[in-house]
């Protein structure tokens, strides 16, 4: 992929509406040769923007407009480089986990949760959180309010539970899990956040702070390769349920389709949240618009579109209706 092009698209279609100097930085790195040279040194999957902006974060990078950030860059490229070779963008935002909520009240429980591209694993609380959808429907775990409040609002009627899912087992993979026990885990989830939303920052360190009374069971390994196995332990008489959110994006076009059918084939459900052109099977039942679909991720239960959603979790358009992919 283009760099250049890539720091421009993720400015304009990622960071516009969300973060004024995550913008300014994208646009800025995309008309920088100079920049441009120095992030081309890395592998590809080594140059994304989130992971280029939150290693600088995570050093000390000024937030401040893109000159300075450019001096300050140039100034500390060397351990910059080095932390994009050995961390990876691995965003755990709880807040995902209210537009998973309706998708997971459709499926029967007790629930086995089995999440790919876990991180800290702090989207496997679904029953330990409190939702409010619409600044009007409150939703509590069943022993009373959580610590973690997400909201989100809504369009199209979604199928909010009455009840939190009853969940009895959780599981989560990752190539390189990340420990809410962990003071630089956290601080490398606190960078990954981007820098006007304050929100996000203290959301992320209360789920924190709830996971660490029970923390996650975490599986190092490759999401392909492990799935099966997860899924094929989970306990019996209960409803497995594979699910990631803005994962698959990081892999290759073959690998995710490996991925696809891997987990196609297993006696589980599915439920992806990721963003478009990710999944273009899935894409391509989509009634919805080009301009309504644009910047939003694309929420599906076992290969059919449910809802079009905000990247964080912050709001949930629900699809009523879908058609089949064209044959052929």
């Amino acid at each position: 992929m283009d760099t250049s092009r890539w720091y421009r698209s993720f400015a304009e279609v990622e960071a516009r509406g969300n973060s004024e100097v995550y913008e300014e930085w994208g646009n800025g790195v995309s008309e920088d040769p100079a920049v441009l040279a120095l992030i081309d040194r890395l592998p590809e999957p080594r140059r994304q923007p989130n992971l280029i902006f939150g290693a600088s974060r995570h050093l000390g990078a000024p937030v401040a407009p893109y000159a300075l950030f450019r001096r300050w860059l140039s100034d500390n490229w060397s351990e910059v480089e080095q932390l994009a070779q050995t961390r990876t963008t691995q965003t755990n935002e709880a807040g995902r986990s209210a537009v998973l909520l309706p998708v997971l009240g459709l499926l029967k429980g007790p629930l086995s949760l089995i999440e790919v591209g876990a991180s800290a694993g702090l989207c496997l609380y679904p029953d330990r959180y409190s939702f409010l959808y619409d600044g009007t429907k409150y939703l509590h775990p069943v022993d009373g309010p959580s610590t973690v409040l997400l909201e989100c609002a809504t369009t199209g009627s979604p199928p909010i539970p009455e009840r939190v899912p009853d969940v009895v087992y959780r599981v989560g993979i990752d190539l390189n899990p990340l420990d809410v026990r962990d003071t630089d885990d956290m601080r490398w989830l606190e960078s990954l956040v981007w820098p006007e939303q304050d929100h996000r920052r203290q959301r992320l360190r209360e789920a924190a702070a709830l996971a660490r009374v029970d923390p996650p069971h975490l599986v190092r390994g490759d999401l392909t390769a492990a799935v099966a196995d997860l899924v094929r332990r989970a306990p019996q008489n209960t409803t497995v349920v594979v699910y990631h959110s803005a994962v698959l994006n990081y892999l290759t076009l073959t690998t995710r389709e490996e991925f696809a059918e891997t987990v196609r084939a297993l006696p589980c459900h599915w439920i992806a949240n990721e963003g478009l052109g990710v999944l273009p099977e899935v894409d391509a039942k989509l009634t919805a618009s080009p301009e309504a679909r644009r910047g939003k991720f694309v929420v599906s239960l076992d290969g059919t579109p449910r809802g079009l959603a905000g990247g964080h979790g912050q709001f949930l358009d629900w699809l009523d209706q879908t058609r089949t992919a064209p044959a052929g």
